[in-house]
């Protein structure tokens, strides 16, 4: 599968590879070790010979040689890599099935044509799990499957009705208590959380009202955001209000005209929603 390229060809013979199928050539790959301990791959297989796995298995082939000890026969790194381009579909499955973890994503200049670029890091080391371990091949799907935002809001009302709201520092118009729930954190959690961080007030979340899909907006990737119960709290709550001076420039009960007025739309129709109390699910507040 593969074969020691001859002295001169991709560099130094002794971590360059001839892909083989059939016996023929059918591509190359290669590791170029640096000073740090650390190998950064390349390979390419002819279209021709494409679809068929080849490329993912002789890559393997050499992500576990460069990571083998010294004393095994391998090359003894700790850590091998690899940078594939963001629209480089088949590169990409071909490093996964590989073993490679997808580790982020480096944005590059525009191209000649003016296009902006991207290029996927990807990265085993040592002693991550050997594939043949279920968790290995769960975490790798864990490194390139979506991940969605989640935020978290209360819906916070008074004796009047009027609801909660917030005027953050880094936009203009107002919305609901919460924030962004941290990894491997409740939503529940995430929004009491988030409310004793911001306004100093300790309420525990309710009922889920509402899950609302939010579709990109203004910089913003999609999130789900979940609007938990609040309950009714007294109207002089907000003279008890710590505000976290870096997010929060005010808080107030609003009334439901108010929050049409202060939010944007999508923000308006999830309170709106939200205050039906049966939505269940919905679209940017529809």
């Amino acid at each position: 599968m593969l074969r020691p390229r001859a002295q001169g060809d991709d560099g130094d013979h002794a971590t360059a590879y001839d892909v083989l199928a059939g016996g023929s050539v059918v591509g190359r790959a290669s590791v170029a070790v640096g000073d740090d301990g650390s190998g950064v791959l390349s390979w390419r297989v002819d279209p021709a010979h494409g679809r068929r796995g080849i490329g993912s298995r002789a890559l393997r082939l050499l992500v576990d040689w460069s990571l083998t000890e010294t004393g095994q026969g391998g090359l003894g790194l700790g850590r091998v890599s690899a940078r594939v381009a963001g629209d480089n579909g088949p590169a990409l499955r071909t490093a996964t099935r590989a073993g490679l973890r997808r580790e982020g994503v480096a944005r590059l200049g525009p191209d000649a044509d003016g296009d902006s670029r991207e290029e996927v890091l990807l990265g085993r080391v040592s002693d991550d799990p050997p594939l043949s371990d279920p968790s290995s091949f769960r975490t790798l799907l864990n490194s390139f499957l979506p991940r969605k935002r989640a935020i978290a809001q209360m819906l916070v009302r008074d004796e009047q009705g009027r609801v909660l709201m917030c005027q953050l520092t880094y936009k203009r118009d107002w919305d609901l208590p919460g924030g962004v729930v941290e990894v491997g954190e409740s939503p529940r959690d995430a929004v009491t959380r988030e409310l004793e961080e911001e306004l100093g007030l300790t309420v525990p979340a309710g009922r889920l009202l509402l899950t609302d899909w939010l579709p990109p907006w203004s910089g913003w990737d999609d999130a789900l955001c979940l609007v938990f119960d609040g309950g009714t709290m007294p109207a002089d709550t907000v003279t008890r209000i710590v505000k976290q001076e870096r997010e929060i420039r005010d808080a107030q009960f609003l009334t439901p005209a108010l929050v049409r007025a202060r939010a944007t739309d999508f923000t308006a129709r999830r309170v709106e929603a939200a205050l039906e109390g049966d939505r269940g699910y919905t679209e940017s507040g529809r």
